[in-house]
């Protein structure tokens, strides 16, 4: 994923590189080729204007850095917008007793296998955690999970045939991990079809019986647009707290892994990229921007020359702190 987006943006940045000097048309000229570029990654239109006008409004006032060719500035001060567009620092996941994850989303995300891709690597990070199945609608995907619990070694629970009545059966869940002793426990819910609105519901009055502390959204990262619609609906109607991106191992656009953060305002927190069960990362914005830059060179570059910029300032304030005369 992203191949296509980052060819683009190298040829526009490799011509960047190449220019001494920084003029109003240079900056022009390289912003209209970022915009397309993003266009055809299938990034939201509105998300698109933002950082443009962010990184131009930038590009213009800043300071050019002696020993640095403006272009790779330039370059810089992208990678630091897009960083922040997919989220700036890395959020981790709210974990705090009783340690409630609960997974939404559509059909075909990839939810289930998701569900216990993040209880092994909860597991392996010294937690306990434990899988309440509740699709209640689907008994092929309690048996799924109920196969991947296996598969990972995590104590599931799952609900007896017929069971219809969603809190209720979340009640007895509830019951059986108090005596699981677990500390962290991943509910995995019925995939929702193109947001209907009774499934909806039933989840909202799931959500407020359980007050998870994270309501994740497993979303999947190659439907682009309609991915951007759903984070939305699922924003506005459940209140989710992050998302889980899943197939960033597939070969589509990667638009919806740029506007999901931006328009939702919530932290992408793990993404998928394999269907191995370790196959489930936390979620670092600077390395997704470097990776989809692949210039990380030319950054660190920058950043090291801005460090060294910044000491020389520092050094006269630090000998008056010295003499005493600050």
């Amino acid at each position: 994923m992203f191949s296509t987006l980052a060819d683009n943006l190298d040829k526009t940045f490799r011509n960047l590189r190449g220019v001494g000097r920084i003029s109003e048309k240079n900056i022009a000229d390289s912003l209209r080729e970022i915009r397309l570029a993003l266009l055809e990654a299938d990034v939201e239109l509105g998300v698109v204007k933002d950082f443009i006008s962010r990184v131009k409004e930038k590009a213009q006032g800043a300071d050019v850095l002696k020993s640095i060719k403006p272009g790779e500035q330039i370059i810089k001060i992208f990678q630091d917008e897009l960083t922040e567009l997919l989220g700036g620092d890395q959020a981790p996941i709210n974990l705090n007793p009783p340690g409630h994850v609960l997974l939404c989303g559509l059909n075909g995300a990839g939810k289930t296998t998701t569900a216990a891709k993040l209880a092994l690597r909860l597991k392996k990070e010294g937690r306990r955690p434990l899988l309440v199945a509740l699709d209640l609608y689907r008994p092929a995907a309690i048996d799924q999970l109920a196969k991947l619990a296996e598969q990972v070694d995590v104590p599931i629970f799952t609900p007896d045939p017929g069971e219809t009545d969603l809190v209720k059966t979340a009640k007895r869940a509830i019951k059986w991990t108090k005596e699981q002793n677990g500390t962290v426990v991943i509910f995995d819910t019925a995939g929702r079809q193109e947001l209907d609105t009774n499934l909806l519901d039933e989840l909202k009055g799931l959500h407020k019986f359980l007050s998870p502390g994270e309501t994740l959204l497993v979303a999947d990262s190659a439907t682009g647009q309609q991915a951007v619609s759903v984070a939305q609906t699922f924003d506005r109607e459940i209140g989710i707290t992050g998302l889980i991106l899943t197939k960033l191992d597939g070969d589509a656009r990667g638009g919806a892994a740029l506007s999901m953060r931006a328009v939702t305002g919530k932290p992408i927190k793990y993404i998928g990229e394999g269907e191995k069960m370790e196959n489930l990362a936390e979620f670092h914005p600077n390395r997704m921007a470097d990776r989809i830059l692949g210039m990380g060179d030319v950054v660190s570059m920058v950043e090291q020359v801005s460090e060294k910029i910044d000491e020389k300032k520092a050094m006269p304030a630090a000998k008056r702190m010295q003499s005493g005369r600050l």
